[in-house]
């Protein structure tokens, strides 16, 4: 087989995280690879893009995953759970963009953006998987962070606020609160299947006792995750916060550093692959700019109490991401570490 031509599946392709997926997988090193999209029923003959290429979603069926290099799983948890152990049997690579297979043998958490950071210092992590789940893209884009600037500045402490968008649940969470803010302006009951809350218009930091979306749950994925690609150093400290948009995470970061230096020597850390630095006479990053880009945007602002100072040990940083490319990136680098990680031969 050619190198980058493979054989690849993702299961919940009509998901909103699996086609991100299909579309990024055409502009990757994937891209010449043969890619089956693939979902439940209901979603069958559903015309969908790999790239700049139409293709069609087929149903899940027995021999779905037969002579698969890699299986992607971008539904949700349960459809997850039902396939999964049928694409491993076929001797597929896995990566689980839904979390389901957390804990499972032979599966780790992996955030390739963060953890080739981490060994270029020597510190590697590698060892034979039979799968990985995709970091979180919360936890992608605070352990670059940290990672970044630890490399040139020792942390002592590091904390972040999280607004979680409604697209990070899916699509059923997405039409919820579209029909909320609809309802709200037209004085009607709201919907609250989803959230039991009213999320619409509203920021808050739990949500109903019936609710399917749990922010407590979020949160420690988010620091499990973090703590798995950055073997915790630094520490993370966050609270996770519903944030009544439907797509992109903004963070408020606090970062605070053994040393005393200025807002330029932080800027220069946070620079490279992956980190566009906001100059603070620009727009400041948010939810929109960040939209469609693949870099993580970042404004660094030196924490002052009183008077003005641009020297110091803490920072905050203001920080947009477009959540679903971001997920969608980090999954095909794991799939590409998964082709170093496995041993030679395990790939069909």
């Amino acid at each position: 087989m050619a190198e980058g031509m493979y054989r690849i599946a993702i299961v919940g392709a009509s998901s909103l995280a699996g086609k991100e997926l299909a579309d990024e997988m055409g502009e990757s090193l994937l891209a010449t690879s043969d890619v089956t999209l693939l979902d439940d029923e209901e979603a069958t003959g559903v015309i969908a893009a790999v790239g700049d290429e139409a293709a069609v979603v087929q149903t899940i069926g027995p021999a779905s995953f037969d002579r698969m290099d890699f299986v992607f799983f971008a539904g949700d948890a349960e459809s997850t759970r039902k396939h999964w152990a049928a694409a491993r049997m076929s001797g597929a690579s896995l990566v689980d963009l839904t979390y389901a297979l957390e804990g499972e043998r032979g599966v780790a958490v992996r955030g390739p953006f963060v953890q080739a950071a981490m060994r270029r210092r020597g510190n590697d992590l590698d060892f034979a998987v039979e799968g990985v789940v995709a970091a979180t893209p919360a936890a992608v884009m605070l352990g670059l962070i940290a990672e970044r600037i630890a490399v040139k500045l020792p942390i002592l402490a590091i904390a972040a606020t999280i607004f979680e968008p409604a697209s990070e649940h899916g699509r059923e969470a997405m039409d919820e609160l579209h029909q909320q803010t609809v309802n709200l302006l037209s004085f009607q009951s709201l919907p609250r299947e989803r959230y039991d809350a009213q999320v619409a218009f509203n920021v808050v930091p739990s949500l109903g006792e019936s609710a399917k979306v749990d922010l407590g749950e979020s949160r420690a994925r988010i620091v499990r995750h973090y703590e798995a690609i950055t073997r915790g150093v630094p520490g993370l400290e966050a609270q996770v916060v519903h944030g009544p948009v439907f797509h992109g995470y903004v963070a408020s970061v606090l970062v605070e550093l053994e040393d005393e230096v200025g807002v330029d020597q932080v800027e220069a850390a946070l620079e490279g692959e992956g980190i566009d630095v906001v100059a603070e006479e620009g727009d400041p990053p948010s939810n929109l700019s960040a939209a469609g880009q693949e870099d993580i945007m970042i404004l660094v602002r030196a924490a002052k109490i009183g008077g003005e100072f641009s020297v110091g040990r803490r920072f905050w940083l203001w920080v947009a991401a477009d959540n679903l490319k971001l997920a969608a990136l980090n999954a095909i680098a794991c799939a590409n570490e998964l082709k170093r990680l496995r041993p030679r031969g395990s790939v069909q």
